[in-house]
């Protein structure tokens, strides 16, 4: 029986959002499969990582002492050599146990997991691992990098300017009239890295521009200014696979139009009612209810997207509309997406259960194919010297 480690937490904003997808759409669909031994390893919100078979259960995370819990727990380390394996204390002293891991999977949103750091820490494991590599990563979550990718591409980008955190705190008028210059409001006002909306704000007028401003460069180095499509629509569409991928449905989050979908938009409505699918982000329309030549745009613009980004295993690709217009722009990324988008593929056949056995399927496909990439190279370089 394999060893499959989930790996969640860590130190990000989006943490708690971590726990959620690793023990509900991850976890729980490998224990019903009954085919994998599953490991669960915690990072606490101080970088520690834990590894305990209660680490598994929702209640674990709900209760106030965590912290006491945790204590009583030794760190893992980790091992490196040939594969990896995750070293425990034991009991008695100066006993410890090695766990061999045979495939990892991620559920780390946000920075220090999702944005590659994971993938690349990993890749010295040499083991599979689910989802995007480092360098896909990389670029899918930085907002700024991927528009530029998307622009060369020639794929249809909202008008936007980036600027950095020390260029608002030290220049702030300046950055007030670069960005007055060359954009429109109302616009939207971004952390470049992050996941999950959160550091979002819109901005109508120069003075919530410098509220948005600061709340976003609060949460990041880099920040990125975007004129608001007019007529808008937003949609997102979760592919799966590596070479060939396979699309879900196009979704709709009906959010009011005058909201924008932040973090309590996507996450907190456990009481207030709606009309659509409830999914991992509240309510939404699945399949999109669009015109089809437009609902084929915005699939054919999202599978160009994955294709591009050299995206595999999962993401999930955003697109904004002028349903006047009928023109779809490319937003963002989401190369971990919350909850695997579990509600979406359900409603395109995919079961939970079968979700994840996809997505081990797609680690190993990739894994094997990396083998076949020379890695080495011999010289007799070192001999001159």
């Amino acid at each position: 029986m394999e060893n499959i480690a989930v790996i969640f937490g860590g130190v990000s904003t989006e943490h708690d959002i971590s726990i959620i997808t690793a023990l509900s759409s991850i976890i729980r669909p490998l224990e019903l499969l009954k085919k994998y031994k599953i490991i669960p390893i915690y990072i606490s919100k101080q970088g520690l990582w834990y590894s305990d078979s209660k680490l598994a259960k929702i209640e674990t995370f709900q209760g106030i002492d965590l912290e006491d819990d945790l204590s009583r727990l030794k760190p893992i380390s980790l091992e490196f050599n040939k594969g990896l394996k995750i070293i425990k204390s034991g009991s008695i002293a100066g006993r410890k146990k090695y766990i061999k891991i045979d495939l990892v999977f991620p559920s780390m949103h946000g920075t220090n997991g999702e944005d590659g750091s994971l993938a690349g820490l990993l890749n010295f494991a040499s083991i599979p691992v689910v989802g995007c590599s480092l360098a896909s990563s990389v670029l899918a979550m930085d907002k700024v990098i991927s528009k530029e990718i998307a622009t060369a591409n020639n794929i249809n980008v909202s008008k936007y300017i980036d600027t950095s955190k020390s260029e608002i705190e030290q220049n702030l008028k300046e950055v007030l009239n670069n960005i007055e210059q060359k954009l429109t409001f109302p616009l939207f006002v971004k952390p470049a890295h992050l996941g999950s909306s959160i550091g979002i704000s819109r901005a109508n007028d120069q003075k919530e521009l410098i509220n948005a401003l600061e709340v976003a460069s609060h949460y990041d180095d880099r920040v990125i200014i975007e004129e608001e499509i007019p007529n808008l629509i937003e949609v997102t569409l979760p592919i799966i696979g590596n070479l060939n991928p396979i699309p879900a449905l196009l979704e709709r989050p009906l959010n009011k139009s005058e909201d924008f979908f932040d973090f309590d938009t996507k996450y907190m409505q456990g009481g207030k009612k709606g009309k659509g699918q409830k999914g991992s982000q509240g309510y939404s329309e699945i399949p999109a209810k669009l015109d089809k030549q437009l609902y084929q745009d915005a699939l054919n613009l999202a599978l160009k997207v994955y294709k591009v980004f050299g995206l595999s295993g999962i993401s999930r690709v955003d697109m904004l509309i002028d349903q006047k217009k009928s023109k779809v722009y490319f937003n963002e990324i989401n190369p971990l997406p919350g909850g695997l988008y579990s509600h979406n593929f359900n409603q395109a056949g995919i079961s939970n259960v079968e979700l994840v056995e996809k997505l081990i399927f797609y680690a190993k496909e990739k894994f094997n194919h990396s083998k076949n990439i020379a890695s080495t190279f011999s010289t007799n370089y070192l001999k001159q010297f």
